[in-house]
């Protein structure tokens, strides 16, 4: 079976929206609603999650970079908390078909060591792994639980994160455990140096899993832009849709300058 991708939306603006470790593309609906007069959005089921469940892709950044870009026209990528390593090994390697960069929560390394206090603990991560391998609804339920506070109507914020993320059913468990090896080993700090297109780093003030100082520092290693979203958790897109919309709104203006300008030139 192939990679899904949904396109939607028809907007101008090409974006390539990339998801997170145990979730699926259906959980950022709330982004699609808002973007969708702005742009024409290609929403990725990473592989294991979701509708590509029985996709035999690894869950590898590099091939799972290779087989988006091999599906959709070239564009923006946005990646949030894991789908950050994909949309960043992507822009990356294939710096021709990745126009701009945008980073949600995500980092290029997410555990924590000596040499990288911005991190998250290993232990705490290793225990999210578990929880989510032996009561994989009861862990998302206390993940949404948190991202709910906070609104103004939480109990019917909880009721419709809870029919988005379980729309799609249960990720595969070797998916589950390939995704927890990626996050503990993965490390891209180094590469940040040679990244050659445009990039956006927004950071939940609140968010308990990637510090937002690790995605400042981040920014700061590729002359990118750096957003903090006041009172937003791991997963802005939930409750905070419309400030992540305007903080995305400049990453869409300046790649249609860029692309008029071209157009221009090349008459």
């Amino acid at each position: 079976m192939s990679l899904f991708i949904e396109r939607t939306g028809h907007g101008s603006v090409q974006l390539v929206l990339i998801h997170g470790w145990a979730m699926h593309g259906g959980v950022l609906q709330p982004l699609v609603d808002a973007l969708a007069e702005r742009c024409t959005l290609h929403v990725v089921d990473l592989p294991g999650h979701g509708y590509s469940r029985d996709c035999d892709l690894p869950l590898e950044p590099h091939a799972i970079a290779a087989a988006i870009a091999d599906a959709t026209p070239p564009a923006i990528w946005l990646g949030w908390s894991l789908g950050g390593l994909v949309a960043l090994t992507a822009a990356l390697d294939l710096p021709q078909h990745v126009q701009a960069l945008a980073m949600l929560c995500a980092t290029p390394k997410f555990v924590r060591d000596v040499a990288w206090p911005h991190g998250s603990d290993g232990a705490l991560v290793h225990r999210q792994a578990g929880d989510l391998e032996t009561d994989y609804h009861g862990t998302i339920e206390h993940f949404l639980a948190l991202e709910a506070m906070g609104s103004a109507d939480p109990r019917g914020e909880l009721r419709h994160l809870r029919q988005l993320v379980f729309a799609r059913g249960e990720p595969d468990l070797r998916i589950l455990q390939e995704g927890i090896q990626l996050l503990e080993t993965s490390d891209l700090r180094g590469d940040l140096p040679r990244l050659t297109v445009p990039s956006t780093w927004i950071a939940g003030r609140r968010d308990r899993l990637v510090p937002p100082q690790a995605m400042a520092w981040s920014a700061g290693q590729c002359a990118g832009d750096y957003h903090e979203i006041p009172h937003a958790g791991h997963a802005p897109f939930f409750g905070h849709v419309d400030a992540l919309a305007h903080v995305l709104e400049p990453v869409f203006a300046g790649h249609h300058a860029n692309t008029a300008s071209m157009s221009f030139s090349d008459e």
